[in-house]
């Protein structure tokens, strides 16, 4: 009996990537500008962390749990708009003196991007990496914060 590995996620990256491949030939045909960079991205990668986003009235925090990785596994950049994270989960050796009756984790590339509001203070996004969870602070620029009027009763 061969080991299959289990991998839930693959077929819906499986169909993002078949929308994105249509949306992305539509683009070209009719002349939208499209992104290669992370159409190639995307196309490489074989798992998505979970994300939560949140919002406050100071910003958004976006907390992805990456398991097993360090920092170093981790690439974060922000370009046009789009915030964009990724990097790789490495293989672990298969033990000669024993067999696996089951693989859940999931390894190799994977990738994930976010469109960012306009009105973020983009010198101050900040990320920290403690215990396998990635949290990036992006704080909103000045006039993206509600603001409190106090209105006088007469």
């Amino acid at each position: 009996m061969s080991l299959i590995k289990f991998n839930p996620v693959r077929d819906l990256l499986s169909v993002e990537r078949e929308f994105q491949k249509f949306f992305s030939d539509f683009e070209s045909r009719f002349g939208f500008p499209s992104n290669r960079e992370s159409s190639a991205e995307l196309e490489s990668a074989v798992w998505t962390p979970m994300t939560d986003v949140y919002e406050d009235k100071d910003g958004y925090k976006l907390q992805l749990d990456l398991p097993g990785l360090k920092k170093e596994d981790v690439k974060i950049s922000y370009t046009n708009g789009q915030l964009k994270i990724s990097g790789e989960r490495k293989e672990e050796k298969e033990d000669k003196n024993g067999k696996y009756h089951r693989v859940e984790r999931t390894f190799g590339r994977f990738y994930r991007a976010f469109t960012l509001p306009d009105k973020i203070r983009e010198d101050g996004i900040d990320a920290e990496f403690a215990n396998g969870q990635l949290s990036i602070s992006i704080p909103k620029a000045e006039e993206a914060k509600p603001k409190e009027l106090e209105i006088k009763v007469k």
